[in-house]
C-alpha cells in the first residue's frame, strides 16, 4: 500500500519547518506570499491533502456545520437492500425535486462553502427518530434543523454544547436561533387573493396540523375567513410526501354532495398530486375548481397551468441560518436572535387568473 504523503515531506521540499507548513493551511494570511506559494506547490506535487480533523484538533473545531432534515421522498431501508444494484431512474416523480428542504439546503451548503466550511447532512422519519441528529450534533460545531425533524426538547439541550438554529418554527426556544416566515400572514394574503380577487365563497383545506408552521398556515387561512363572516372548514387530512393521503383527501371531497370552489393546500407538494387527482376524475383546474399551494418549489412552476403559491425565499433561509451560526461561533451572537423573512404571493393560474 502506498504511504500517504505527510506535512514532513511537504515541509522537505519546499525547505521550511513543519510549523510554517501548519499555517499555511491554517492560518495562510501569517505566511509570506512567496513561501506560501511555495508550500501550496510543494503539497500538490506530493499530494498531500491536510488533514481536517488534525486542524479541528487544533483549532479546537471541526470546521463543519450540520444540517438536519426530513427525509421526503427517501426510500426505506428495506425497500433498498445494499445488494441491490444502483439505479437512479427510479425517483417516482421527478417533479417534486427540488423540494422546500432542498432548495434550503442549496442555501446552506452554498453559504457554507462561501466560509469554508463543510457541511454533515442528517435526516429522521418523525421527531422521535433521535439518535441520528445526536450523531450529526456530535460531529458539527453548529446545528441546523428543520422544525418538526427533531423534538423541541432535545434541540434545547443540544443547544447548551453548541449553537442550533431552527429552520421553520413559530416556537421561540430558550438559548436557540430561528429563521422563518410569518407563514400565517402569508397564508392569509393568499386566501384574500381567492376570496377578494376571483369571489370564491366555498373552500376546502387539504393539509395537517403536526407543526407549528401547519397550524400557523391554518389559522391565516381561517382568519380571513372568519372575518368574511364563512365558516372556516376542518383540515381535510393530507400528508406531504405521502401521495396516497392527498389522493385519498381528494376522493373524499369528491364524494361529497357538492364540491368546493377552492381547493387551498398546505403545502405545493399536496397541491400538485391533487390536482392530478381532480384530473383523474374528470375535473378541470381551474375552471371548475381552484387549488392553491404553499412553499414556491420549482415544480409548481412547472406543471400547466402554473400553480398559484405563497413563495418563501428558501434560499436565502439556508444562508442566513448559516451566518447566525458562525456570528455565534466567533461570539458574536444574540442569544435570542430570530430572524423573519419576507414571502410572497406568486400568482399562477390554478387560481383562475390568466397567464401574463
Amino acid at each position: 500500500m502506498t504511504r500517504r504523503p505527510t506535512v514532513y515531506d511537504v515541509a522537505q521540499l519546499a525547505g521550511v519547518s513543519i510549523a510554517t507548513v501548519s499555517f499555511a493551511f491554517t492560518k495562510p494570511e501569517r505566511v509570506k506570499a512567496d513561501t506560501l506559494q511555495a508550500v501550496l506547490r510543494a503539497a500538490d506535487s506530493v499530494g498531500y491533502v491536510p488533514s481536517a480533523n488534525a486542524r479541528g484538533l487544533a483549532k479546537g473545531k471541526t470546521g463543519a456545520l450540520g444540517l438536519y432534515a426530513f427525509d421526503y421522498l427517501l426510500e426505506p431501508a428495506a425497500d433498498f437492500p445494499d445488494s441491490a444494484p444502483l439505479d437512479s431512474t427510479r425517483v417516482p416523480d421527478g417533479r417534486l425535486f427540488p423540494l422546500y428542504s432542498d432548495e434550503v439546503q442549496r442555501g446552506v451548503q452554498l453559504e457554507c462553502r462561501r466560509h469554508g466550511y463543510a457541511l454533515m447532512l442528517g435526516s429522521g422519519h418523525n421527531p422521535g427518530h433521535l439518535p441520528s441528529v445526536i450523531d450529526v450534533a456530535g460531529r458539527v460545531d453548529g446545528l441546523i434543523a428543520f422544525a418538526g425533524a427533531a423534538s423541541g426538547a432535545l434541540l434545547e439541550q443540544l443547544s447548551a454544547r453548541i449553537p442550533v438554529v431552527e429552520l421553520g418554527g413559530e416556537i421561540r426556544r430558550e438559548g436557540m436561533h430561528t429563521v422563518f416566515v410569518d407563514n400565517r400572514a402569508a397564508m392569509a394574503r393568499l386566501t384574500e387573493h381567492l376570496l377578494i380577487d376571483h369571489g370564491y365563497r366555498d373552500f376546502a383545506y387539504l393539509g395537517e396540523l403536526g407543526t407549528p408552521e401547519f397550524v400557523a398556515r391554518y389559522e391565516g387561512f381561517s382568519e380571513v375567513l372568519r372575518q368574511a363572516r364563512i365558516a372556516p372548514p376542518p383540515p381535510v387530512r393530507s400528508h406531504p410526501g405521502d401521495d396516497q393521503s392527498t389522493i385519498d383527501a381528494v376522493r373524499g371531497l369528491l364524494d361529497r354532495p357538492s364540491f368546493p370552489q377552492a381547493l387551498v393546500c398546505a403545502t405545493d407538494q399536496e397541491a400538485i398530486v391533487a390536482i392530478d387527482a381532480l384530473r383523474g376524475q374528470g375535473m378541470d383546474v381551474p375552471a371548475q375548481v381552484a387549488v392553491t399551494g404553499f412553499d414556491g418549489i420549482l415544480a409548481g412552476r412547472l406543471i400547466t397551468p402554473h400553480l398559484t403559491t405563497v413563495r418563501q425565499p428558501m434560499e436565502d433561509v439556508g444562508r442566513v441560518a448559516v451566518r447566525i451560526l458562525l456570528e455565534a461561533l466567533e461570539g458574536n451572537e444574540d442569544a435570542s436572535r430570530h430572524e423573519t423573512l419576507a414571502c410572497v404571493v406568486w400568482r399562477g393560474e390554478t387560481c383562475g387568473c390568466s397567464a401574463d
